[in-house]
Parts: structure tokens; sequence; C-alpha cells
């Protein structure tokens, strides 16, 4: 018989975590210590007055033709809730849940409930609009269909399998994982947003949405503390935030009856609680190690919920700008801006993510912070003829967006682009030739670890971008399947080191674990120039390797970056067995995008996306090979095209290597 662990599963029987979070807001309610539970029981709003989007009873905001609502979002909206009314809705089936455990594949599940929940996210808001019967139908279609779904949660998550050794979902052990989560709170939203409406077509329908809700997030989230997202062991990642956050919507606005009053303020305390490990646990510097794409669903998901914790609060419990950490990460994004629609693409983020980010949110919590350069890049992305927001985000993030008034108004600005960026929690540094222009070449590089989450082996990694474009490139990551987090990770070439700009030294790639880091890291940046400086020795198990020192150098005056490798290793075998066998070979690699012509001494790149070409050179007689990549995978293929291109420069018979990147054609100085 399968059991799980139990031992944490006493809500009561925890020890409460109070850090940044928790000591900022007993300040701000003049509560003593511990007493932030008692202090939100007077201090929550109403649950019909806690989130904050009006219902789609206030006709100002909401009516077709004249409400505040954004007008293009809404038509957008409507035009597709139409395409989508009278087709089939999408069923999970058994066997596309099963299919993680027999072949790795969550995509055919996972997709048909994401889309089914986009569908309903349109079918809402084309409900407050119209207030049409039809529509009001489709909502309950949607809503009844989520509540008759066995499992909320996705089945790659699901721990049914070790608990329970069952295949399926075990629907008397609900497991709360991010798509719970999401279930909850697209249904908390719609019962503030059309309650009146559900109560008057499909009386009932509300207390099906409480019941389960309750069922399957909100007690599963009091009565068992051993979920693997709370960070019990310190180990804190963008579940946390993306959980709580979302149990924070259930809470306030379902908790409604009034015997559930302490309850209520119990689960919203629960949740702040956690929200607290990950806030405390941002470095002070706002990186996130799993990179920008994932500041969308870690970091911006916990200044959503504070953000909401403080409109449910009446502005009370407001603390995001006295927390040194948050004020940092509302930078992050725009710290990671190579230009255009690129980033710098640490962990499992791609290059050119969705353009449709939550905006919005970014916008919002600048205003808060009071961070101009992050409230430009929000609004660099404002274009009144284009949607506001996306159901894509989530039904809640899809409301913010089209009833933010200043978030309509916002007026598109340039992205900050800053000259340097150095984050030492992380040890990251992005550097360009010149600030708020993404004209001619920028560097990234990092040091860090081989235990980041979402890690990629790439300690001492660097990237190169022409005119914002990367050209010298971290790959990113295929569709997820079951090994992507499993066992099997690193068998998955985007996340070895042999593909990554890094060296494999004797046939010896870097593996993954904490031990494997970057040492004596030294910063410098000047006008002139921005360098980092590492050694790698300790990021490969190589016998006889006692230093590899590789500095990466940005030289503005002469619009030039260098990359300076040299190493000490002790001659092969060196009385060992080893000694009457070949030498491996130590090859210094870097992963390419674009057409690649290679030359003596020299390599020119043609980058994706209509960049100017770059021209790599190495010294005269260093074997170069060129090792193609075809990409078959849509993450991949849909940022890169067809392929990518390795080049491996063979330094057995070195002991140090100078790469230099250049324009192929220089363009004129800029003055500054």
């Amino acid at each position: 018989m399968h059991t799980r662990n139990t031992e944490h599963s006493d809500s009561t029987s925890h020890a409460a975590f109070r850090g940044h979070l928790t000591v900022a807001l007993e300040r701000e309610a003049n509560a003593p210590v511990g007493g932030l539970a008692d202090a939100l029981r007077d201090l929550l709003r109403s649950a019909p007055a806690s989130l904050p989007v009006l219902p789609a009873r206030h006709r100002d905001l909401w009516a077709a033709g004249t409400g505040h609502a954004d007008a293009v979002t809404v038509h957008d909206i409507l035009t597709r809730a139409e395409d989508d009314l009278g087709t089939p809705w999408g069923v999970p089936l058994a066997s596309a849940a099963a299919r993680v455990h027999r072949d790795g594949n969550r995509d055919e599940w996972e997709g048909t409930v994401f889309a089914r929940q986009r569908r309903l996210s349109r079918a809402v808001v084309t409900a407050a609009v119209t207030l049409q019967d039809r529509w009001i139908d489709e909502v309950a279609d949607g809503v009844v269909l989520l509540c008759e779904q066995s499992s909320w949660c996705w089945p790659a998550h699901d721990d049914t399998m070790g608990s329970h050794g069952a295949i399926l979902a075990t629907i008397t052990d609900p497991f709360l994982d991010l798509g719970a989560g999401e279930v909850a709170a697209q249904l908390a939203w719609i019962d503030h947003l059309l309650g009146t409406q559900l109560d008057v077509r499909y009386p009932g329908l509300r207390a099906r949405i409480r019941h389960e809700t309750r069922t399957r997030v909100l007690d599963p989230f009091v009565l068992r503390r051993d979920w693997h997202w709370l960070g019990l062991d310190g180990d804190v990642h963008n579940w946390n935030p993306w959980i709580h956050g979302n149990v924070l919507v259930a809470a306030l606005r379902l908790m409604d009856a009034p015997a559930e009053r302490d309850d209520r303020a119990r689960v919203v305390a629960l949740a702040v609680e956690g929200l607290d490990r990950y806030v405390t646990s941002l470095p002070a510097d706002g990186a996130i190690d799993e990179g920008y794409a994932y500041w969308w669903n870690g970091a911006c998901r916990a200044l959503e919920a504070l953000d909401l914790l403080s409109f449910a609060t009446r502005g009370v419990l407001e603390v995001t700008a006295s927390i040194p950490a948050l004020r940092e990460t509302v930078a992050f994004p725009h710290r990671m801006h190579l230009g255009g629609d690129w980033y710098l693409n640490l962990a499992d983020g791609q290059a050119r993510p969705p353009r449709d980010q939550p905006w919005h949110s970014l916008h919002r919590a600048a205003r808060r912070v009071g961070d101009s350069f992050a409230e430009a890049h929000a609004a660099a992305h404002r274009d009144p003829e284009r949607p506001a927001a996306s159901e894509t985000e989530g039904l809640g993030r899809l409301l913010r967006g089209i009833t933010d008034p200043e978030w309509l108004r916002a007026v598109p600005a340039p992205s900050p682009l800053p000259r340097d960026v150095w984050l030492p929690s992380t040890q990251v540094l992005v550097a360009r030739e010149n600030e708020g222009v993404c004209d001619g070449l920028a560097v990234a590089a990092k040091g860090g670890h081989n235990a980041e989450h979402h890690n990629h082996n790439d300690v001492g990694s660097f990237i190169v971008a022409s005119d914002g474009v990367p050209v010298i490139v971290d790959a990113g990551r295929p569709t997820y399947t079951l090994a992507t987090f499993g066992a099997e990770r690193y068998s998955i070439w985007t996340m070895q080191s042999s593909w990554h700009n890094v060296p494999e030294i004797r046939g010896v790639p870097q593996p993954a674990g904490a031990e494997a880091r970057a040492s004596d890291v030294v910063v410098h940046v000047d006008e002139h120039s921005t360098s980092l400086g590492l050694d790698l020795a300790a990021a490969y198990p190589v016998p006889g390797l006692v230093t590899w020192r590789r500095d990466i150098h940005l030289d503005r005056g002469l619009s030039k970056i260098v990359v300076d490798d040299r190493w000490t290793l002790e001659p092969w075998g060196n009385g060992s067995p080893a000694a009457s066998s070949p030498e491996p070979r130590t090859t210094v690699r870097m992963l390419l995008a674009g057409e690649v012509q290679l030359d003596d001494g020299s390599a020119l790149v043609i980058p994706v996306d209509g960049a100017p070409a770059v021209r790599l050179r190495w010294p005269t007689g260093v074997a170069a090979t060129l090792v193609p990549r075809p990409l078959d995978d849509p993450l991949l293929s849909d940022v890169w095209g067809s392929h990518l291109t390795r080049l491996d420069l063979d330094v057995t018979d070195r002991n140090s290597l100078s790469v230099t990147v250049e324009m192929n054609e220089p363009k004129a100085r800029n003055p500054r």
C-alpha cells in the first residue's frame, strides 16, 4: 500500500516563518509579533469588495461601446469568442494524462486544458460586456466542465504515482500545484465578475464553485503543510508565489460565509507566510536565477499578490516599496533586455519570449515602487492599437490589464537599455556599447553554479548580441516533458555544457551540482570598458586541472569583445596509467545563430532577424570545426530558425586562447 508521509500535514503544528515581508506587514498593521493573522481578520475587506476589478453590473466599466474597459481588447476577445461559440469544448482524456508516465508527453493533456480555460476566459469577458444569456450559458458550461474535471493538477506534477501507485489523479487526495491554483483563481474571478448573473440564470452554481475550490485547493493548502513549493527546506522557487497568489485570490473572494471569517483570515495569513519565504529568499539585487522568462511567473506573481493584499486591506498593508529586494526585482526585466524582443535567456528561458506578457503588472509594480525606468520599459510595450492584455496569462491578469486606467493611458516610451548591469547574487553581467540604444555589440556573461533553478550546466558561459540580436547564443530549452525535471534532465542537449559557450576540458563537460561553480570572480566597469573575470576550474572534475581563467571584456573605444582563456593543466598522465592513451581533446566552444562562414582563424556570422554580421577571430593555426545542430522543436526553431551551429576550437596543445568579436563592417562611432 502506498501512503504519503503526513509528518508535516497538521497546519497547527508548523513553526511560523517570520521574514522580511511579515516584519513589514506587522509594522504597517500595528500588530505585535505573531499577530498578523488576528489583524487580518479586521483589516480585510468583505469578500464581494476584495478583488480590484468592478463586477459586470458596473456598466460604466463594462458596457459595450461606452464602458472604460479597453475597447481594443474587448473587440478582439468578442471576435474570437464568437468563433468559439457552438464548437465542442476540449476534453482532457485519461489516455492523455497517462502519457506523462508512458512516453513523457505533457503537451497533449495540458494543451487541451489550457485551450479550454482560455476559451472560458474569453466567454467571461464577453458575458461581462454583453450580459447576454447565451454568453452566461457559455460561461456556465465552462465552469461546470472545470468542476467535473477529475483533477485540476497537471499530471506531470501530481504525486499520485508515488503516493498511491496510480497513473491517474486520486480524487480523494488532491494535489495542489500550479494548475490547481490557476483553476481556483479563475473560478474566483468568474464568481466575482458574474456572480449576480450566475445566481439568476444558474442558481446553485456558485455553491458548487465554492465546494470544489475548498475541496481541491483551500483545504489541502491548510491541512497539508509539506508541499514542496512552500520552501520549508530553503529551496524556494517560482511555484511559491504563483500558487500562494492564486490561493489568496480564492480565499479572499470565495470564503464569504459569515462563519468563515476566521478561517478566511487564517488562510490569507498562511498565504502571506508562504509568500514571505519567497520574498525573504530574494537576493538584495532582485536577480532571478531562473532568468527573465521565469520572472513573470515568479517575482511578478509575488508583486501581484502583494498588490492584491494591499487592495484587500484598503492600502493598509502596502509594503512593496519598503522591501529593497522587491524594489530591485521590478528592474530585473529591463536589466535583462538586449533589444527589441530579445532578452538574456538564462536557465530554461527563451531568448525571444512571447511578446504578450502581463506588462500592465510590471507597469503597476513600477509605479508603486517609483521605478521610472521599469515603468518606461513596460510602457514600451503598450500599443493603443493592440490588446492591452491577453487571456493567455490567466483571467485575473486579463481583467486587471483591461481595467487599469493608468496602464490604458500609458504612452509608449523607449526601453531604458542600461549600459552596464552587474547582479552579484547570480554573478550575471550585461554590458553594451552605449546606454539607451541597442546599436553595436552587447555581451552578457555568468558565473554562478550548476544547481540553480531550472539549471543548465553553463558556468562561465557568455552571449554576444549584434544590435540587440544574439549571435553567440544560449539555445534555451525544448518543449517540456517528464524528463525535463527528472533524472534524465541532463540527457537533453540544451542543458549540457557541451552546447553552451564554455570549454570542454580533456573531453570532460561540466556536471550538475552546486560544487560546479565559478571562483575568484572579478568585475570591472568604467566608461571605456566592462569586464568579467572568473576561474572555471571548480566547474570541471578534470584530474590535473589547476586553473582555467576566463576574462570577458567589452572595449567600447574599439567596439570589440575579447574572450581570453588561460589555463594550467598538469602534463597528461603524469605517471598514471592514462599516460599510455592519447590525451582527450580540449576545446573551446561557441554556439552560433544564423549563417556561419568559416575561414582560417575567423568565422563570419550573419545573424537571424536581419542584424548586422559579426566576425569572430582567433589565432591562425587553431583547428576549427563547425558542428550543425538541426532544430525540430518549435520552442527552439521559432527563435533560431532551422538550425544552430557550434564552433569548436581545438586547444589541446595550448595553454591560452583569445577570441575577439567585432562587427564585420564597423559603424560610425557614436559620439557619446
